[in-house]
């Protein structure tokens, strides 16, 4: 608060600079028309820099203000019409330019740049963007809180993020795959910075190129990186109430031909206290009912660093090299009281776990790219591609249990060394000609996944842990997928398509050390993408997309490991799961003119889906994953940015859909189904040039599942920042939730053999502080690989919490 009076203080404390004022009125050189919404920027005449920025209303009129005293130039751009530019002496107070006649030509709305005013979403013909940069809470914000507002995006009170309602999808690094993001990517996204991003790419119709996994479809994060002849780099540092502090670094050096890029965080879970209550009622012939509460406290750290090197060989050939490595550890203290009664409420069993667990992951990349450009093309490319990739995990609880009462499981320890190596080989080709843009590749992932685990029990008689045979496996699990692709890009006028094929054959094989059993089995898909975009008068569209998308099951939902945290809700994979085949349909509209509203219908459905679901064995709850029926989803999102007024703007970003899943379980047929969506929406305004303020709140309802729902949740966070030390750094303060000191998270399965509870109260509310510093001076950009290895083919939830 201390600080919010001193920066208000220093505001107002300043003197009002002399102010220069430039109007005048755009109009058409053929009709002489007055035409709305040109983008107009008043820049720094030396620096080039923007100092103003605005649209003309629809009568064509603008008017800009800014200080006396410099030398500027007006910059107007339009669709359509050629960039006019105009030279301004600051020497008076009021500079009409009268008519402004702008003629015709291809040069296009992108060459200004006018940061606040940039449309935030904007559709393309197979993925929807969200520009980050131009978003007026990047400095305040993370990734993870950018994520909230990107549509078909959403993030629930437990930090787990969701595609279009699932979580069934990929998450790139500037469209190639990162082990930082391989674990647990709500942990990095919350420590980056959103000024660290250019923008997030939502590509709900992946084209060919891609690999066919990612139901719901790809986010794609793209870094921000000015990264010019010199060197330039930002700080930042936060102090968070709730997750505790973190900071990074990133740092841009070009000389010559070379160039390097590196950016590395950190982040600590400081201790967080939570409870939890489950209940779980036994229907039959004996019917029980069983209790239990529990009072835990976590903690972890964690530290990510990714780097990219670029060499130009010469003006056709680029060497591109990167490697990534992120290391977290985590740890769990927690108490649990179980009490089980019978029909008459007599207690029948009683006891307390004393739970200590501790898990870490680890990740590592690197990879090599060769890119080979062609003197008549600048754009005809041949890209020669290579990774290598290691994931190694590891966990380990302990648990104790006291205080029996007609309870006679012994004390036990678990142990799970699980990891997944991998590495691809990628050929692609880039063609261009006229109208027409032809792409084709080659591709090839071998993976091998590993999981040893063993469970040992203590035995009081002699006081030692011996190990239990019955709870032990070696799992070896090896994947190889083969794939080629072709796409054709057509534009012309108005239109756009995009069309493509991608066969893929999978060969698998898993072998059971302590069992000595082995299965193996191979599969092949065709998999269509089709992307249709119409131009409208007015800056409207209309998208049309079709594809079809796998799940594959990853090493967490295949992993026999038996987690045995509750003994009385027990978890396990199942190495038996087979591929999913989704078909998805989807139609948008979109219009940008002084806002941007888009609207989107979409439909998908898939048979033989993995779900999640619990059976009874005895009074002991077992959950896996298993592949049963139908899921299908009928769904409409609409998202909304608008400026309000020069210094307000809001954002409104919302979907709802309807959910229908069915399936054959445990000798049952299985059905549910609901409406289920979000909705988000922000509040920005500019109270100076250097001091923003914004509030935010979301409503995610409660999620549809096979046996069950899970609880809705509410959202709000009130933020605002400060410029200082000339706009090189910034100062901002945020509140997450002010109203709610705790958030508590139910949800149920039923069968008809029982019914299942969970309740789980999390600290909700937190406070956040922090700072950001650029520096550096740059002048050419570094060249990137157009094409690389974006390894997309298995299911890109991240790990599930184990126990209940």
């Amino acid at each position: 608060m201390a600080l919010c009076c001193y920066l208000s203080a220093a505001v107002l404390a300043q003197p009002a600079p002399p102010a220069l004022t430039v109007k005048g009125t755009a109009i058409d050189s053929v009709t002489n028309k007055p035409i709305g919404y040109v983008t107009v920027a008043l820049q720094d005449a030396v620096t080039k820099q923007s100092v103003r920025g605005g649209l003309t209303k629809d009568d064509g009129t603008f008017e800009l203000k800014a200080i006396t005293g410099k030398n500027y130039q007006l910059s107007l751009a339009s669709v359509g019409y050629a960039t006019k530019v105009i030279k301004i002496t600051g020497n008076t107070a009021t500079v009409n330019l009268g008519n402004i006649v702008m003629a015709s030509g291809k040069n296009q709305l992108k060459e200004v740049s006018i940061t606040a005013l940039k449309p935030v979403v904007k559709q393309e013909i197979d993925r929807i963007s969200y520009d980050v940069q131009a978003d007026p809470e990047t400095k305040t914000q993370n990734v993870l809180d950018m994520l909230r507002k990107v549509p078909l995006v959403t993030v629930d009170a437990s930090d787990n993020i969701q595609l279009k309602g699932g979580s069934n999808y990929k998450i790139l690094i500037n469209g190639k795959p990162s082990s930082l993001v391989a674990h647990n990517p709500s942990d990095v996204f919350k420590s980056m910075p959103a000024s660290s991003i250019q923008k997030i790419e939502i590509i709900t119709t992946p084209p060919a190129k891609y690999d066919a996994e990612g139901l719901a479809g790809i986010i794609n994060i793209i870094t921000n990186k000015k990264i010019d002849q010199g060197y330039n780099g930002s700080i930042n540092l936060r102090d968070n109430s709730l997750y505790g502090p973190g900071g990074g670094l990133s740092l841009t050096v070009k000389q010559g031909k070379l160039g390097i890029f590196n950016y590395t965080g950190y982040g600590k879970q400081i201790k967080r206290h939570s409870s939890s209550n489950s209940t779980l009622q036994t229907f039959g012939t004996d019917p029980t009912f069983l209790t239990q509460s529990s009072a835990s406290t976590s903690q972890g750290r964690y530290i990510y660093t990714s780097t990219e090197i670029s060499y130009e060989i010469d003006t056709l050939n680029l060497i591109t090299g990167s490697f990534d490595y992120n290391n977290g550890h985590s740890s769990n203290e927690s108490n649990q009281f179980s009490n089980e009664f019978d029909a008459a409420n007599a207690l029948i069993q009683s006891y307390r776990i004393q739970n200590s667990s501790a898990s870490t992951y680890k990740g590592g990349d690197f990879g090599f790219n060769y890119q080979k450009g062609f003197k008549n093309s600048k754009d005809r490319l041949l890209t020669f591609s290579y990774k290598f990739s290691n994931q190694p995990n590891s966990s380990e609880n302990m648990n104790t249990i006291t205080d029996r009462f007609n309870y006679g499981l012994p004390s036990y320890l678990q142990n799970n060394n699980a990891g997944t190596k991998e590495q691809t080989i990628q050929a692609d080709y880039v063609h261009p000609l006229k109208h027409i843009t032809i792409e084709g590749g080659l591709k090839a992932i071998l993976r091998k996944s590993s999981s040893d685990f063993g469970t040992t029990d203590y035995i009081d008689s002699i006081k030692s842990y011996v190990p239990d045979p019955n709870s032990a496996n070696n799992f070896n699990y090896n994947q190889n997928v083969y794939s080629l692709y072709n796409t054709y890009q057509y534009n012309l006028n108005n239109w756009g398509v995009k069309a493509g094929l991608r066969a893929e054959g999978t060969d698998i094989s898993a072998h059971f050390v302590s069992q000595a059993t082995d299965v193996s089995r191979n599969y092949s898909n065709i998999v269509p993408s089709i992307s249709v975009q119409r131009k409208l008068k007015n800056g409207t569209s209309l998208n049309f997309g079709f594809t079809n998308r796998i799940q594959r099951p990853d090493i967490y939902e295949l992993n026999p490991f038996v987690d045995k945290t509750n003994p009385r809700f027990i978890r396990t994979g199942n190495p038996d799961l087979k591929p999913v085949v989704n078909h998805s349909f989807e139609l948008n509209y979109s219009k940008f003119s002084k806002g941007s509203i888009n609207f989107g219908l979409s439909y998908s459905y898939s048979n033989n889906s993995i779900q999640s679901v619990t059976r009874l064995v005895d009074t002991v709850t077992y959950t896996t994953n298993e592949n049963l029926g139908s899921n299908k989803n009928l769904g409409l999102s609409a998202s909304f940015n608008y400026p309000i007024t020069k210094k307000f703007n809001i954002n409104i970003n919302s979907r709802i859909s309807n959910v229908w899943i069915n399936g054959f379980y445990n000798g049952q047929q299985l059905s549910n189904k609901g409406i289920q969506g979000y909705t988000f929406a922000y509040a920005g305004y500019r109270i100076t040039d250097t001091w923003r303020a914004g509030v935010n709140g979301g409503f995610y309802s409660a999620n549809v599942l096979l046996q069950g729902k899970s609880s809705s949740n509410v959202f709000t966070s009130i933020s605002t920042s400060k410029d200082i030390l000339s706009k090189k750094g910034s100062v901002f303060f945020n509140v997450n939730n002010p109203y709610s000191k705790y958030r508590t998270y139910n949800s149920y399965t039923r069968d008809p053999a029982f019914y299942q509870t969970s309740a789980s109260v999390n600290p909700y509310r937190s406070f956040n502080i922090g700072f950001n510093y650029r520096f550096g001076k740059l002048k050419a950009d570094i060249k990137k690989n157009q094409r690389g290895i974006d390894n997309d083919d298995t299911k890109g939830a991240s790990k599930p919490a184990s126990g209940n």
